[in-house]
């Protein structure tokens, strides 16, 4: 009788699943996972063994389209605006800048508790002096991240990794009117690739730069130029990771883009911001009328909208490192421009990169 009574509750109470457990439960999952896979790339590096292509079926390439991948950014991209719990912060960044080897050094604020909810870690700003831009040459990377491929664009393709490519027409769209990017008009029978040269001895160049979900996720204009156009792809939001890359032909022009073009001191010049599982939001800083991963935007269509107006005949002038964008977390960029041909890239395919430094000049 003076035993003291033992109250129970029911099972489903205790285990009741809330929004942070799942959070923790997920992100310690996909931590391990990762670390597993960076693990398996590092000693393939290490041994020198490159990886080989192997393409993916139509059936799967259908089947991995048919995930709700929309939705489920659009889920995530929610559960990242949640508030978190004071307490709760430094432990989920914690293990987020362990699994992504996250260089808080950098950061303007390294207070991790000052970061409300994940969508602001992501987008974190750096020290004024974190990433100087390289004033010798005339192209710098506009992003942190790896990159993929460079060099030039041949017969209408280009490379997303060694050895995979995607149409050039398919990823930018239609030729834009001429008359709002003040090229002049190329014969009708020429290429698509040779219809964006506008300048006699010219070619087409590209670069790919993917961002990994720790990089910086800020991205600044690449060189001083002219944006005239904006044309929105509201595609698949695949992973872009370069496994993935090697894996699905033409996987940037699957996803969601949003393509900016103009023109620079040489001509033609393209910069696309490309989206990615989770990566939904793609914001560009200038242009308030874009809205990314939206349900009122169907796949396979597009959406145009110039920044060239009566009141405004130049579009929007943009310099050299001034910031452009950004991703809600890690996808990649892609350059497609036009040099003469002296022009030379100052890079190795799969090296690091950061905002600011070379990519290539003259």
């Amino acid at each position: 009788t003076d035993r003291k009574k033992l109250h129970t509750a029911p099972v489903g109470q205790v285990f009741r699943l809330r929004p942070f457990h799942v959070l923790i439960a997920t992100g310690g999952g996909y931590a391990g996972y990762k670390k597993y896979e960076d693990y398996k790339l590092e000693q393939l590096e290490k041994r020198g063994i490159e990886v080989p292509v192997k393409l993916a079926s139509e059936w799967e390439v259908a089947l991995y389209k048919s995930v709700p991948t929309r939705l489920l950014s659009r889920a995530w991209g929610r559960l990242n605006q949640v508030e978190l719990p004071t307490w709760l912060r430094k432990p989920v960044y914690s293990l987020y800048i362990w699994t992504f080897g996250v260089n808080m050094k950098e950061a303007a604020v390294e207070d991790l508790h000052h970061y409300r909810n994940l969508s602001e870690f992501f987008r974190r700003k750096l020290k004024p002096q974190a990433r100087p831009v390289c004033c010798l040459h005339s192209v710098i990377s506009p992003s942190d991240g790896k990159i993929l491929n460079f060099g030039q664009v041949k017969n209408c393709e280009v490379e997303q990794v060694k050895g995979v490519t995607y149409s050039l027409e398919s990823f930018l769209g239609p030729r834009i009117c001429t008359e709002e990017l003040h090229f002049s008009q190329a014969p009708p029978g020429n290429s698509f690739q040779q219809q964006l040269v506008t300048k006699e001895g010219n070619e087409l160049y590209h670069c790919v730069i993917y961002l990994a979900p720790g990089d910086y996720h800020c991205f600044h204009s690449p060189t001083d130029w002219r944006v005239s156009h904006r044309r929105h792809f509201p595609g698949s939001l695949m992973s872009v990771n370069p496994g993935v890359a090697r894996w699905i032909k033409e996987l940037f022009c699957h996803n969601e883009r949003v393509v900016l073009t103009g023109d620079w001191k040489h001509g033609f010049f393209s910069l696309t911001a490309v989206g990615a599982t989770n990566v939904g939001s793609i914001r560009i800083y200038f242009d308030q009328d874009l809205h990314t991963n939206s349900p009122r935007y169907s796949k396979g269509s597009y959406n145009d909208f110039s920044f060239v107006s009566n009141n405004n005949k130049e579009g929007i002038p943009m310099r050299k490192g001034e910031h452009l964008g950004e991703f809600n977390l890690g996808s990649t960029i892609v350059l497609i421009f036009e040099a003469p041909k002296d022009f030379k890239f100052h890079l190795k395919t799969g090296q690091k990169i950061r905002f600011g430094e070379a990519l290539g000049s003259l």
